[in-house]
């Protein structure tokens, strides 16, 4: 794991290349005893700060940070969600920036998982949010866990960024389009062997006999767990916001919302109404389920706040309008969450998912992952307006990419979601086997496609159809079009490119130059100092053999 800025910390001296700032607790306890990936995170951001402080900038401390993640976002959906955004406002788009390609300070991610080339969502989050990296399907544990074999004990688990914030007094929040449950929000606040452990009727029953408990029973019981495990009494997190009621129901009509897609929405097996017992546990809260319900969430509102939109994920924005309830959209759930924990004097951390990004990439449909990035985009700035780049880091970046190309010779301004027309020529180019083709295209998936619904997974009931078809008649442009796939696959896959990472505010000096996934861990971590924060509220220790 070799750093260009620790072979530059060997030619300074030593003073200038320790660092002022010790981002892990004094007794040891929210580091993953050994773990080489947070030492290396730790050495990387420290020897930025050395070389930092040679060149006369010293990285300020933040008070407040936003994580955003676009979930599949690779550097080619931003740049054809760019050029999407751009045409839409009459401009021809690749001169067009989306608002955090504006960030002063843009670096890159490897996001790679410790057993994958090619990474999942749970592996690169937990990356991301507690400094280690680890395998596929694990959430907010080493790489010692093994898939799908319970860890009861929990010595396996990190501590995320959430957890850390807090036990050291900030308030945190979730929103996400996908549900509360998935990898990536589930990766800020939970700890499982696998990440489809979404119920307790996920999980097998040799991991609920050995005391295993499934994500959604975890977020309910967040603050118990932190009481028990480090001594300290937290709240928990004052926003969640997302999809997901069916991880939190029971698996009987009965309990049905008035949305319910399914003819039984809730999924668990024991019983247990965890939205019921969310507000046993916190009477002075707020649980909604519609927009009637977030719109009656002010910022003066009583805190915690949680809300559940949907059964499984929320909606795309372009198929929003078609839910029976109503479901705010991120830009409405990223400025009802800023103004909830902008309350609290000490900060907060708040982590943002464009979760769909990713399900639309899956199901071989560019135009909802653009069309969802630029939602994102337009999140990031309703967030840059409605705090203060003095005291709130910024981070914008995406777990892992995807293999849609952007290829071809398309002229200056050709529709992004059309058929390629090369420069001087007004007719549709031609391949080598006499037909049209698209800017936009994927390496594998289920193929080309004219769906007839709003919701682009409905592919997946469709038959396979990779390869080349004649699209001349074809609206490509259209919310309905899949584009063309080469390999035949059931679901478009990840990639194991680089993803970008944008930065804005303090500590975003460290966003440049190339690095490993779990170094944004510690980039916000010595931005906040949350590890020495919340080592500060420790109870002393009184076994010294723990």
């Amino acid at each position: 794991m070799y750093r260009y800025f620790g072979a530059l910390c060997v030619s300074l001296s030593i003073v200038a290349c320790q660092s002022e700032y010790t981002p892990v607790s004094s007794d040891g306890r929210f580091i993953p005893s050994g773990n080489a990936w947070y030492s290396e995170g730790e050495r990387s951001i420290r020897d930025q700060q050395a070389y930092l402080a040679q060149t006369g900038v010293r990285p300020s401390q933040a008070k407040n940070v936003i994580l955003f993640v676009g979930d599949g976002m690779s550097l080619g959906t931003i740049a054809a969600a760019r050029i999407l955004d751009g045409q839409r406002q009459g401009m021809t788009g690749e001169e067009h920036q989306l608002s955090f390609e504006q960030f002063p300070f843009t670096g890159l991610s490897k996001t790679y998982n410790v057993d994958a080339q090619t990474p999942d969502s749970s592996g690169t989050m937990t990356a991301m949010t507690t400094g280690v990296k680890t395998d596929m399907g694990i959430v907010a544990q080493t790489e010692a866990a093994v898939r799908g074999v319970c860890d009861a004990a929990g010595k396996a688990d990190v501590p995320t960024l959430l957890e850390l914030a807090e036990i050291a007094g900030l308030s945190s929040g979730i929103v996400t389009t996908a549900r509360l449950t998935h990898a990536t929000p589930a990766a800020t606040y939970a700890h499982a062997p696998d990440r489809n452990w979404e119920d307790i009727s996920d999980l097998p029953e040799e991991a609920v006999a050995a005391g295993c408990r499934d994500i959604a029973a975890q977020f309910v019981g967040f603050a118990d767990n932190i009481s028990k495990k480090y001594g300290v009494s937290v709240d928990g997190p004052e926003v969640a916001f997302g999809g997901g009621r069916r991880h939190f129901l029971p698996a009987d009509s009965q309990f049905n919302s008035p949305d319910a897609q399914s003819s039984i929405e809730g999924d668990r097996t024991d019983g247990r109404h965890l939205i019921d017992e969310w507000k046993l546990a916190y009477p002075s809260g707020t649980y909604v389920m519609d927009t009637a319900g977030f719109a009656s969430v002010s910022a003066k509102s009583g805190t915690p706040v949680l809300g559940l939109f949907s059964e499984s994920h929320m909606r795309y924005e372009s198929d929003r309008p078609n839910d029976p309830s109503g479901e705010p959209d991120l830009i409405a759930m990223t400025e009802k969450a800023i103004q909830l924990l902008s309350r609290n004097e000490k900060g907060f951390f708040l982590m943002i998912e464009a979760g769909r990004i990713d399900h639309a990439h899956h199901a071989g449909n560019a135009y909802n992952a653009l069309n969802e990035t630029v939602m994102l985009s337009e999140a990031v700035r309703r967030a840059q307006e409605l705090t203060n780049p003095q005291d709130t880091l910024i981070i914008v970046t995406s777990d892992h990419g995807h293999v849609m190309t952007f290829a071809g010779y398309p002229k200056r301004g050709n529709p992004i979601l059309g058929k390629v027309i090369s420069p001087g020529e007004e007719t549709l180019a031609e391949a080598a086997d006499g037909l049209p083709y698209t800017t936009l295209s994927y390496a594998n998936g289920m193929g080309m496609s004219e769906t007839d619904s709003d919701d682009p997974d409905n592919r997946y009931n469709l038959a396979l159809n990779t390869g080349r078809h004649d699209i001349s008649e074809m609206d490509t442009e259209s919310p309905h079009y899949h584009q063309e796939a080469l390999v035949p696959l059931y679901s478009e896959t990840h990639s194991g490119e680089d993803v970008a990472i944008y930065g804005n505010g303090p500590g975003s000096e460290f966003v440049t130059g190339v690095h490993e996934q779990n170094d944004i861990f510690h980039i916000i971590n010595a931005s906040l100092r949350l590890t020495e924060k919340a080592s500060a509220r420790l109870p002393p220790r009184t076994d010294i053999s723990q």
